[in-house]
């Protein structure tokens, strides 16, 4: 059966229309004042001009949007830095609390070990008690250690963990800093470069 050459040609209309809709609305939704920094960028670029000149394509970047996307980037390399702050101070903090928890911990294997030397010693606060009632004494007492071992431990081992989570999380965040002002960096010069052959060419034609 043939289609008839009318419907197919406005089934591509609607089709071309609908995709041309779609463009529309997403580009509507870029924004320099929302966003990140790489749809500010998208934003900066759908907004610009172009033109041909000798066979070559430039582009005419309005100044202000220059200006506020340059504004933009600075803040958020600030607020990177300030997240780099905040995460040194964290695995500062860490680091004191395991080196608490390991004196506290030389300190209790060294009672520990204290009490084991005198396990086989009747005397009791200076009082003469039977060996079941000392052996149980004893044992409580060694328990109570141990538990008391096992918690810090606990603690040593989940402050270990945290620190190393913070310093991974700094180790990234710095990667991506670094790839992200390489990025905006390269971006501002090609724009800048592009706005200063605009304005020699304006130059020129004046």
């Amino acid at each position: 059966m043939k289609i008839p050459i009318p419907l197919c040609l406005l089934t591509a209309l609607l089709a071309v229309t609908f995709n041309y809709a779609q463009e529309t609305e997403a580009a509507d939704k870029l924004s320099l004042d929302e966003g990140p920094i790489s749809n500010q960028f998208d934003y900066v670029f759908k907004k610009s001009g172009n033109y041909r000149a000798d066979g070559v394509r430039y582009e005419v970047v309005k100044e202000t949007n220059l200006y506020k996307l340059r504004k933009n980037v600075l803040d958020s390399l600030v607020a990177i830095f300030r997240k780099t702050s905040e995460l040194k101070s964290t695995i500062s903090e860490h680091e004191t609390t395991i080196t608490s928890l390991n004196k506290k911990l030389e300190e209790t294997t060294i009672t520990l070990t204290a009490v084991s030397e005198e396990k086989d010693n009747m005397s009791l606060l200076g009082t003469s008690v039977s060996k079941g009632t000392y052996n149980v004494i004893l044992w409580v007492i060694i328990g109570a250690l141990f538990l008391f071992l096992g918690l810090f431990i606990y603690r040593f081992r989940n402050s270990n963990i945290l620190t190393q989570e913070a310093k991974q999380n700094l180790f990234e965040l710095e990667l991506e800093y670094e790839d992200h002002r390489r990025r905006a960096l390269e971006r501002e010069q090609k724009i800048s470069r592009q706005l200063q052959d605009e304005r020699n060419k304006q130059k020129k034609i004046k």
